[in-house]
């Protein structure tokens, strides 16, 4: 991912879910700017509840509020498949009174172009307590987690498993998402 990242010019899309899916290929075949790379997983996904949670239509803003909280103690910054260990994250938190917002950020490049404005809404400056999530290497994310930010991510080589027991070997689960936001909260 860090490598697409990388290529002047290239969309990198990395869908949370089926709906975050259909909006990027809708987007990617409307897009006549340049490549669109998407970064879809093999492993099954769970379908994001579009009512209980923000309506992926903002997905070609780059990223937006999925889970909202009405004043964040922390927000937890996702993409791809870790979306979801970042709302499982974001429910254990509110059970112990951590306000926990929740942002989808499938694609970085398209969310840099949005007005400050936007960018401030889904990304509130005065939340320092951030958490990036993803299966992949923290190059970039410090760009969005700012100063007092930290990463649930990897820092070796990959490994080839089903996504649960790669996700335990590498510590990208719901409890070190937890952790992380309370020693920063």
């Amino acid at each position: 991912m860090a490598a697409l990242r990388a290529i002047p010019n290239l969309l990198v899309i990395r869908p949370a879910d089926a709906n975050e899916t259909a909006q990027a290929w809708k987007y990617t075949l409307e897009h006549r700017d340049g490549p669109v790379a998407l970064l879809l997983t093999r492993q099954g996904l769970p379908v994001l509840d579009q009512i209980k949670y923000n309506a992926a239509a903002n997905l070609s803003k780059g990223a937006y509020v999925l889970r909202a909280a009405e004043k964040p103690d922390v927000l937890l910054l996702a993409s791809g498949s870790e979306v979801s260990v970042a709302l499982c994250a974001a429910e254990g938190l509110t059970s112990e009174g951590i306000a926990a917002q929740v942002v989808s950020m499938p694609c970085w490049e398209l969310f840099e172009v949005q007005s400050q404005q936007y960018k401030d809404s889904v990304i509130p400056p005065a939340v320092k307590a951030r958490v990036g999530v993803e299966a992949g290497v923290e190059q970039g994310w410090n760009k969005w987690l700012g100063e007092k930010g930290a990463f649930i991510g990897m820092s070796s080589f990959g490994a080839s498993a089903p996504a649960k027991v790669c996700f335990e070997k590498f510590g990208i689960t719901a409890e070190n998402v937890i952790k992380a936001a309370k020693s920063l909260t």
